[in-house]
């Protein structure tokens, strides 16, 4: 399915001293520290759900809004005005609720020799009604491409900037073009650590545990956290 919205023309870009001092940053990742500062949700929005009773039968509904998070990275550039123009496109897109996490620096996993650290963060939006996983991704692709993201044979290589659905909702898919929940998302500090920092009681499907056990699990993690925040 092709996307439902698409997103506008970003605003100025902001300069950011974190682009020209990359080295700001505090104290190596905990879980604690991860969950200390910036907004944070319901554990389980758009997952938990309620009972009541009506015409004398149990009906379940939703307690909740619908979320879906978004991985954002990046390690070519300026990293850190790339970010912020991709969640300011976003926050353009029809959509009633937007949060976002600090700026975290990380170092790369799994890439070429050589790659430079990355900046991560994390986003959560509340899609308009008629949004599909399928769609969201197509208007993130959508919006990497504008961005400048080229895509390299090279696994993992350098990129100016990376927009990965994690989760939306409770949706789950397994196609060539989308995962869902995403496959790795439990085992990288880089995407926990700014999830835990939005949503540390979340759930994804098909783990028993919160993104915040998940990351208290892997122990001690070069993701360090900045002073900036994303939006």
């Amino acid at each position: 399915m092709k996307p439902s919205a698409s997103a506008p023309a970003a605003p100025a870009s902001r300069a950011s001293s974190i682009d020209v001092i990359p080295q700001i940053f505090t104290r190596t990742l905990t879980a604690q520290d991860a969950m200390r500062s910036g907004p944070s949700v319901n554990a389980r929005v758009g997952f938990r759900l309620r009972w009541r009773l009506g015409h004398g039968k149990t009906k379940r509904v939703n307690d909740e809004p619908l979320l879906a998070y978004v991985a954002l990275g990046a390690n070519l550039g300026a990293a850190a005005r790339t970010l912020r123009e991709a969640a300011d496109s976003i926050a353009g897109w029809p959509s009633t609720k937007l949060f976002g996490s600090s700026l975290w620096r990380t170092a790369p996993v799994d890439c070429p020799l050589g790659s430079p650290p990355f900046l991560n963060a994390a986003l959560g939006l509340q899609p308009r009604p008629g949004t599909t996983p399928e769609s969201l991704l197509d208007a993130l692709l959508a919006l990497e491409a504008r961005l400048g993201r080229t895509r390299s044979e090279l696994t993992n290589a350098p990129r100016a900037i990376d927009l990965d659905l994690i989760a939306f909702g409770t949706e789950t898919r397994t196609t060539p073009t989308l995962v869902l929940p995403h496959p790795r998302a439990h085992e990288r500090a880089f995407v926990l650590a700014p999830l835990v920092e939005i949503a540390p009681g979340l759930i994804l499907p098909g783990q028993q545990q919160t993104v915040s056990a998940l990351l208290a699990t892997l122990g001690q993690s070069e993701a360090m956290k900045t002073e900036h925040r994303l939006i």
